[in-house]
């Protein structure tokens, strides 16, 4: 029996083989491809007189390179790399736009009087934990497997999950407003409150500062985290059978870790009075839910026992599986040479018997 600790689902890429044994020794089913049910005589038994064959195909599909099969891959994605790059374009307009003014009030005050600090996780960082990171470990997983099916839909998932994401926070915190919890020192950077004829405020401080003391619903920097760490903890969950149902609780702290990460990013957002409590729990719902629709895109769920890899290369697996057995040109010569010979043999005791 395996132990919690054994990654070895993460690491070792079952064989073509194995896994074309194990379709033909199901039950009718539904996949998890297509949603059809399949019975195991769509799949070509294994026997001694195909087994040459067998390796042949193993060795054509179980090695699926960024060199012998990247280019086709990402053809087959092209339009949706050209939509991940219209988001991108579309978040960059977003951040330069100016925030609604929201209304903000001498009585407003109390709660916005927060000191002004420095961020504990600078906006640099954001890209190195939400996005860098994941692909590494995508990396790592794709040098100990060779799936470029895995590596493509993740990286492409990822980027697609913190995009949307980033889109949909910089559209709604601009759209909504709401001061920051140390818009005071943002917009009075002196001390000295000056406010208009029906009490809204005049701010004098730096017009940038200003700005962004506009945009505290929902938090970026959280949405931004569980958008990918969101992501990575979901693609990790599948890749080492977390929820094979053995009951292995121990591979949940791998799962919980860049989560755990996520949340204290969440947390320093509060502790430098950058956020509302609302702004970070908001944030971190939403990003952890555009990375579930994401992933859910590309891959199984992490439950489902296919969960460990792609649809793509289950597709790719069933098609293969199901094309017509090519005849051996050797054996069917063979075969009708010793029908050739069990005829004359026939021939040669009936005439015999005439004798």
């Amino acid at each position: 029996m395996a132990s919690w600790w054994d990654l070895r689902p993460f690491f070792n890429f079952q064989s073509i083989r194995t896994r074309v044994q194990d379709l033909t020794g199901r039950r009718p089913g539904i996949s998890a491809v297509t949603g059809a049910h399949f019975q195991s005589i769509n799949f070509p038994l294994i026997d001694s007189k195909n087994e040459e064959e067998l390796r042949t195909r193993e060795v054509q599909l179980g090695s699926h390179t960024v060199s012998s099969h990247g280019y086709a891959v990402v053809k087959t994605h092209k339009h949706d790399w050209l939509i991940l790059l219209l988001l991108a374009l579309i978040f960059v307009i977003l951040s330069i736009i100016h925030p609604f003014y929201r209304f903000v009030g001498k009585d407003m005050m109390t709660d916005l009087k927060y000191p002004l600090k420095s961020n504990t996780v600078p906006v640099w960082a954001i890209p190195i934990y939400a996005v860098l990171l994941p692909i590494v470990i995508f990396l790592v997983a794709y040098i100990r497997r060779r799936d470029v099916y895995d590596l493509h839909h993740a990286v492409l998932g990822l980027l697609f999950s913190v995009f949307v994401t980033a889109v949909f926070t910089k559209a709604v915190n601009s759209a909504v407003g709401r001061p920051r919890p140390d818009f005071f020192w943002r917009c009075f950077p002196d001390g000295k409150d000056v406010y208009d004829e029906w009490g809204g405020v005049i701010c004098h401080g730096v017009e940038k500062v200003v700005k962004e003391g506009y945009k505290s619903f929902p938090s970026g920097h959280t949405s931004w985290a569980f958008s990918g760490l969101g992501f990575l903890s979901l693609y990790l969950s599948g890749k080492i059978q977390a929820f094979d149902g053995r009951g292995h609780v121990g591979k949940l702290s791998i799962v919980f870790l860049p989560l755990l990460f996520a949340t204290l990013v969440g947390i320093s957002r509060i502790d430098d009075y950058w956020h509302h409590w609302q702004d970070v729990v908001v944030g971190g719902l939403l990003g952890l839910l555009v990375a579930t629709v994401c992933y859910l895109q590309f891959f199984p769920p992490p439950y489902h026992s296919e969960g460990w890899g792609p649809y793509a290369y289950f597709r790719m697996l069933e098609e293969s599986t199901s094309l017509p057995q090519v005849p051996n040109v050797q054996n069917s010569g063979q075969a009708q040479l010793t029908e050739a010979q069990v005829e004359s043999q026939k021939g040669h005791v009936f005439e015999c018997n005439m004798e």
